[in-house]
C-alpha cells in the first residue's frame, strides 16, 4: 500500500498559517517551523494583553482621577467613598475624562464628594 503524504491539506495548512506571519522578519515568515513557533507565542501575547489592557486602563483612570481630586483637597479614596456615599454611580472612565475635558463639572463632583464624606 503506497504511503500518503497527504499533500494538498498539508501545504493549504501551511499557506495558511504562513499568511497570518506576514510582515514577520527572516525566517518567521517564510518558514513553516518557525513561522509556527512565532505565530504561536504571539497569540498567547495577544490573548494576554486583552485582558491586560483592560487593567492598564483601569490604573490610568485611577492615577488621573487621583491627580485632578489632589488639586481640589481630597484624595481618591476619599472622593470615590464620597461620590458612593451621594450615590452618584459614574465609572472611572467618564470620572477622568470629566477630570480632564471639564474641570468645573469635576470640581462639582468633589466638593459634593467632600461634603458627604465630612
Amino acid at each position: 500500500m503506497p504511503r500518503a503524504k497527504g499533500g494538498p491539506k498539508t501545504r493549504r495548512r501551511h499557506k495558511r498559517l504562513l499568511k497570518l506571519t506576514k510582515g514577520y522578519w527572516g525566517q518567521r515568515k517564510n518558514v513553516y517551523r518557525r513561522a509556527k513557533e512565532t505565530l504561536e507565542r504571539a497569540l498567547v501575547y495577544a490573548y494576554r494583553d486583552r485582558k491586560q489592557k483592560k487593567r492598564d486602563f483601569r490604573r490610568l483612570w485611577q492615577v488621573r482621577i487621583n491627580a485632578a481630586a489632589r488639586l481640589h483637597g481630597i484624595n481618591y479614596s476619599k472622593f470615590m467613598g464620597g461620590l458612593k456615599k451621594a450615590g452618584i454611580e459614574l465609572d472611572r472612565k467618564v470620572l477622568a475624562n470629566l477630570a480632564i475635558t471639564e474641570p468645573e463639572t469635576f470640581a462639582k463632583l468633589v466638593e459634593i464628594a467632600k461634603s458627604k464624606w465630612q
